[in-house]
């Protein structure tokens, strides 16, 4: 690997491969683009490392989510960059020229699934697989004007992918158009667990007070009153017993902790020139005892039966995907980082519960995009999806 190739550095600059499709399926026709965690026969899996890329052989077998959506007709477009290790949420890896947001190019991608959302909305690709441990998906959706599913635990198999913190990883994919949106959803799940309907919107009153400013908080209610007319009013919720900034930290320490668990002794068993940011989150995760992710897993535990009892059957939370629109590319370190840090206290309901979340493409901020989330039961993927299908079209926004 040496590095990208192509517009917006969405692509991993790598030899060709042949890979097999299917001729005819639900999917003929389009192109797929697959983040650099996921294993693609034929293909070294480089997980955004260059020293992991330089020593992985080539897959002998492709990951088994991705062989679905082959055998249904998409044509492989290749690899997408990736953060390193997939332990960030900007999309800026150190080692390589940075994806450009083709809705919004001085500002991010978002990451860790960086190069398949630039694929999506630059249209390289028509679906582009990602990953959602703690905002990977959601994230770059509402940065570069796509439609992502963070689905729920365990729902899609993970099999042939590289591990980040395995409570916490999800399979997800971008798409401009609805309706392949729910075909490939339909494919990868076929039928939803959740069988009821999803009928009394609410909203946390916290939540909303985190987009970054007054025009963002505008642009949110504004959001909000639209998906309303399709989903019905939203009421207030009552406040849960977790605060804010104890959720947030309840997601680092267990994110960090099993993140070193899974990648702490190859780190520590060289120089791995680890980029700024991904080295002290895996430092960080190196300092926290067994005792204290076992009382960090207790409490995530209450929080998703607190969560689930307010959502029940039929319950869905509306709230913003992110605070505002993506931090500016030239953006500080700080500034960066406290944007993080908003985002995360946003994104950490779905992860800590294991509930999916889907983000739509329907608002902006200082003239870039920024997503409306809605927030479901367990399981309840295909009717998050479908009723992000009726919010659309009442804006006349079916195809984005």
């Amino acid at each position: 690997m040496t590095g990208t190739s192509g517009p917006f550095n969405a692509f991993l600059d790598l030899p060709q491969i042949p890979v097999f499709n299917a001729e005819t399926g639900p999917l003929a026709g389009l192109g797929l683009a697959v983040k650099d965690i996921y294993d693609v026969a034929g293909y070294p899996t480089g997980c955004g490392n260059l020293q992991k890329a330089a020593s992985a052989l080539p897959a002998t077998k492709t990951a088994t989510s991705i062989q679905v959506l082959l055998d249904a007709g998409v044509r492989f477009a290749g690899k997408t960059q990736t953060d390193e290790l997939a332990f960030s949420l900007m999309g800026q890896n150190a080692h390589f020229p940075h994806p450009i947001n083709p809705a919004a190019p001085d500002r991010v991608t978002g990451g860790s699934s960086s190069g398949s959302a630039a694929a999506v909305a630059g249209k390289l690709a028509d679906i582009a697989i990602g990953s959602d441990t703690g905002g990977s998906i959601r994230a770059p959706a509402s940065f570069c004007g796509l439609i992502g599913l963070r689905t729920t635990h365990g729902l899609i198999s993970l099999d042939g992918t590289m591990k980040l913190a395995p409570s916490l990883d999800t399979f997800g994919w971008f798409a401009r158009d609805i309706d392949v949106y729910q075909t490939v959803a339909k494919l990868l799940i076929g039928e939803d667990a959740h069988r009821g309907q999803l009928t009394r919107p609410l909203a946390l009153d916290w939540l909303d007070q985190l987009p970054t400013g007054p025009g963002e908080v505008a642009e949110y209610q504004r959001m909000r009153r639209q998906a309303e007319a399709a989903i019905g009013p939203v009421a207030d919720a009552a406040p849960l017993s977790f605060a804010p900034d104890e959720l947030y930290w309840c997601f680092r320490k267990i994110q960090a902790f099993e993140a070193w668990q899974q990648h702490g002794a190859w780190i520590s068993s060289g120089d791995r020139g680890l980029g700024p940011g991904v080295k002290e989150r895996f430092e960080f995760g190196a300092i926290i005892s067994a005792a204290d992710y076992a009382a960090e897993i207790e409490k995530r535990d209450a929080f998703r039966q607190e969560l689930g009892a307010l959502l029940g059957a039929d319950g869905i939370l509306v709230l913003p995907t992110v605070p505002g629109a993506a931090p500016l590319a030239n953006g500080t370190h700080d500034e960066l980082l406290a944007y993080r840090e908003r985002a995360l206290m946003l994104l950490c309901l779905s992860g800590l519960s294991g509930f999916p979340q889907i983000t739509l493409p329907i608002g902006t901020a200082d003239g870039a995009p920024f997503g409306l989330s809605l927030l479901g039961p367990a399981g309840s993927d295909l009717a998050l999806i479908q009723l992000g299908r009726e919010i659309l079209q009442q804006q006349g926004l079916h195809v984005v």
